[in-house]
């Protein structure tokens, strides 16, 4: 038997060591903080607890009454020309004409039940995975790899979860969905209207302990985020019977199966690399204002992950939100802006703001550090920003500055600007699809719940 053993464990090694890709070659042209955190992420006992636990994720969505996903035999499969990120993905609505669709473009996920701790003790909770630090894990999953969000361990930014007997996560901290929420927007000031908003409030808010950056026994990162629990259902989960405060926490949305182990979500357009259709949700914010103007749970822990302005190190991403973005389409290319958002009826109006990055690259985190931009021209001269190369442009020429209200007053150690400056606020903004165009006015897989 020893023989055996002897035989047989260092073939289990070798064929868990050469399971991965061969994008892990790309990992050698990268930063070394990246390559670093890949290695890491990617040890081989970690790959074990890994699969581990992502077996018991999945076990967790059969018992629930929902398809897990199967690396093998996927429910879907993605063309080019659709470009989804996340494998897992039940289906889309790529439709957004919101005269025919209110809700706009949708995407509907496999949730998990789990539990999360409050003052009175364990309460039930659904989330949803988007990332995963670990590639055996990410890949078993359906999600998303992403090896830098292993920098957030023991920044006091991260979560610790932990399975019970039952198979089921649970979390440290927890999220309160029954406040509603509000924004008042903001009186004129020169060049900006609407944005920063005269008041909010977010219409969800976590706890101290909370954080959708979750580190697991096996010592992987998961991105779990959150959508409903006894208090109520996460904003972005949209209620066929409209969007007013009274739709807000309804626990029998049928966009939350619960029974199907499935939830479905609103996708927010951006833009990237000159390409718009950068559909992507958002979860958690660490700040108030953003949450109340794009829906997002208020979970202030997230301000403790590293490190704000510091781009490829941390566990964030730069973007380019702009204050005074263009509020009518005069071209085609449609309206931008956080004023455009926080002007419009109950923040339905995406921000549409600039990424610099897709998921296929390996420095992706879903936690976006915000650098707010702002126009220094009338609304008549402000071109849509369209990528990070046009941002650098303008704001190198004066037609663009860092937003006056950044926390940051000189930019940091970010190799995406060294214009940019760091507003001090974090969005959880999974990216989910970036179709071509010929996709959009279409649906797939099954982008309702039965």
């Amino acid at each position: 038997m020893k023989n055996i053993k002897r035989l047989v464990l260092p073939l289990l090694s070798v064929l868990l060591l050469t399971a991965c890709s061969t994008e892990d070659n790309v990992l050698e042209n990268e930063n070394t903080n990246n390559v670093e955190l890949a290695l890491r992420t990617s040890s081989k006992k970690q790959k074990f607890s890994a699969l581990k636990e992502s077996i018991i994720l999945l076990n967790s969505i059969k018992k629930d009454g929902g398809t897990p996903y199967n690396v093998k035999r996927p429910a879907l499969f993605f063309s080019r020309a659709q470009n989804v990120f996340i494998p897992s993905v039940l289906g889309i609505d790529y439709r957004i004409d919101r005269s025919i669709v209110p809700a706009g473009p949708t995407v509907r996920l496999p949730m998990f039940q789990g539990l999360e701790t409050t003052s009175n003790g364990l309460r039930k909770c659904y989330y949803v995975i988007t990332e995963a630090s670990n590639k055996a894990m990410a890949k078993k999953l359906g999600v998303i790899f992403s090896p830098r969000m292993a920098a957030s361990i023991g920044s006091g930014g991260e979560q610790r979860g932990y399975f019970n007997k039952k198979g089921r996560l649970v979390f440290e901290g927890s999220v309160d969905f029954s406040p509603k929420r509000t924004l008042t927007p903001g009186q004129t000031n020169g060049l900006l209207a609407g944005f920063p908003p005269a008041s909010v409030t977010a219409g969800a808010v976590a706890n101290s302990a909370w954080s959708s950056y979750v580190v697991l026994p096996s010592g992987v990162v998961i991105n779990a985020q959150m959508v409903a629990n006894a208090t109520g259902i996460h904003d972005r989960i949209p209620n066929p019977a409209g969007n007013g405060p009274a739709q807000e926490d309804d626990l029998n949305n049928p966009n939350l199966g619960i029974g199907q182990a499935s939830v479905v979500m609103q996708l927010l357009d951006g833009w990237h690399d000159n390409r718009k259709f950068y559909f992507h949700i958002v979860t958690d914010t660490s700040d108030p204002g953003p949450a109340a103007i794009e829906l997002g749970v208020f979970a202030p822990r997230l301000a403790n992950l590293p490190t704000f302005g510091v781009f490829p190190g941390g566990s964030m991403l730069p973007f380019s939100p702009t204050a005074n973005g263009r509020t009518v389409d005069t071209d085609g290319f449609g309206v931008q802006g956080l004023n455009s958002a926080s002007l419009s009826d109950r923040q339905v109006q995406d921000p549409t703001n600039t990424f610099p990055i897709d998921p296929f690259d390996i420095r992706y985190a879903p936690m976006w550090d915000a650098h707010i931009t702002e126009f220094t021209v009338p609304e008549n001269e402000r071109p849509i920003l369209r990528s990070f190369d046009q941002i650098n442009q303008l704001l190198a020429d004066g037609t663009l500055i860092p937003f006056r209200g950044n926390a940051n007053s000189s930019p940091l150690e970010n190799s995406l600007s060294d214009l940019l400056t760091a507003t001090g606020a974090i969005i959880n903004c999974p990216v989910i699809t970036q179709p071509e165009e010929s996709v959009i006015g279409s649906q797939i897989g099954y982008p309702r719940n039965n």
